[in-house]
């Protein structure tokens, strides 16, 4: 017969909390793992590690909650694109097309 391992942790005041070290062992967990909640109709929930399925870019995903987590601590670092920016970047880009369903060239890999 298995043993149960029990354990608890607080939230904070933003509903944030810490997993406790038992259960990041137990899931093998690193940081920046994503973990998933599965709420059953009887309300107990079930924390998994999350699967990194093959169409998800790991390092893309980190950078964008990266993004994410910069432009929710510090807003004031946001400000939009000015008119002489957007004319160059299409100076450069504007006649350029992609087909971003093609498949990368090796070359390009």
């Amino acid at each position: 017969m298995h043993a149960t391992l029990e354990a608890e942790s607080t939230l904070t005041e933003r509903y944030q909390t810490t997993v406790p070290e038992t259960v990041r062992r137990a899931l093998k967990l690193s940081k920046r793992d994503k973990i998933r909640f599965t709420i059953h109709p009887g309300g107990d929930v079930v924390l998994t590690r999350a699967v990194v399925t093959a169409n998800e870019d790991p390092v893309m995903g980190q950078f964008l909650d990266f993004l994410a987590h910069d432009m929710a601590t510090h807003p004031e670092r946001l400000a939009s694109l000015n008119t002489e920016l957007v004319q160059r970047v299409m100076s450069l880009v504007g006649g350029v097309n992609v087909d971003i369903d093609a498949a990368v060239s090796a070359e390009d890999e």
